[in-house]
């Protein structure tokens, strides 16, 4: 799915659907683990549920400084991403749980790369979308690599 998260010149919009993101991809997280097997699988995951926990503390941070909404959920996109891995649980254990689980994090990716190239994100809150963005390639890059070992 391609996003067009992050490219909006309306920062308070483009903070309110970061919100939304992550709020869906805790939950996509919290299926995940959920699903899982691997007890050491299920640690990492939630390790990385974490980070998007951080994730939305700073952008609710963000979204008072910049006179955001605040959405208390994620959107119908959760469906989608909660909804990946219920059918690849069904098709394939870990494995296919961890694969599916890369593809949400690859608009997630996506989303920061597109934030942290806007002109609209002041330079003051740059630090926020690139740390987003490295922890997403992390937990993309392990994802994959978990995937073929499990």
């Amino acid at each position: 799915m391609v996003t067009t998260i992050g490219t909006s010149s309306d920062m308070a919009k483009m903070v309110e659907n970061f919100i939304l993101l992550e709020h869906d991809a805790i939950a996509a997280y919290e299926t995940t683990i959920e699903r899982l097997e691997s007890a050491a699988h299920k640690a990492k995951v939630e390790e990385f549920r974490q980070d998007h926990l951080r994730h939305l503390q700073d952008l609710k941070a963000l979204a008072g400084r910049v006179g955001a909404n605040v959405p208390g959920e994620g959107d119908m996109k959760e469906l989608l991403t909660t909804g990946k891995i219920k059918l690849a649980d069904m098709v394939g254990g870990d494995s296919a749980i961890l694969k599916a689980m890369a593809t949400n994090e690859i608009d997630t990716i996506s989303a920061y790369e597109h934030a942290v190239d806007n002109a609209a994100v002041p330079a003051t809150e740059k630090e926020l979308f690139q740390r987003g963005l490295a922890d997403e390639r992390k937990h993309k890059d392990w994802m994959d690599q978990a995937a073929q070992t499990a």
